[in-house]
């Protein structure tokens, strides 16, 4: 059964850090490479940034050079390091793996950032 489950969001202003979490079930973590994704209102969800089982990461051109996904294999946790949150970037953010293997979704975990 996939789980995952997201926290670590709130409320920051411009300029602030956020550190999301993710916790999914190791029928999806172990032999997958996983993302961050988010949704602002109005808009299609978009991918942020991926990390490959090996820990190597690439991330959206919107959030390069602030954000940093990482992952801990013992743990089947993925990480996404925010910095120098923009208004932009508020959206809900979701973990799932890449490409999805799944339509599974999990609640996803609300980032605010206001200016």
């Amino acid at each position: 059964q996939v789980q995952l489950v997201e926290s670590g969001g709130g409320l920051v202003q411009t300029g602030g850090s956020l550190r999301l979490s993710c916790v999914a079930s190791r029928s999806i973590f172990s032999s997958n490479t996983m993302a961050w994704y988010r949704q602002s209102p109005g808009k299609q969800r978009e991918l942020v940034a991926f990390v490959s089982t090996g820990g190597r990461a690439n991330s959206a051109d919107p959030v390069k050079g602030r954000f940093t996904i990482s992952r801990d294999n013992y743990k089947n946790t993925v990480y996404l390091q925010m910095y120098s949150l923009k208004p932009e970037d508020t959206a809900v953010y979701y973990c799932n793996s890449y490409p999805l293997a799944s339509g599974y979704w999990g609640q996803g975990t609300q980032v605010t950032v206001s200016s």
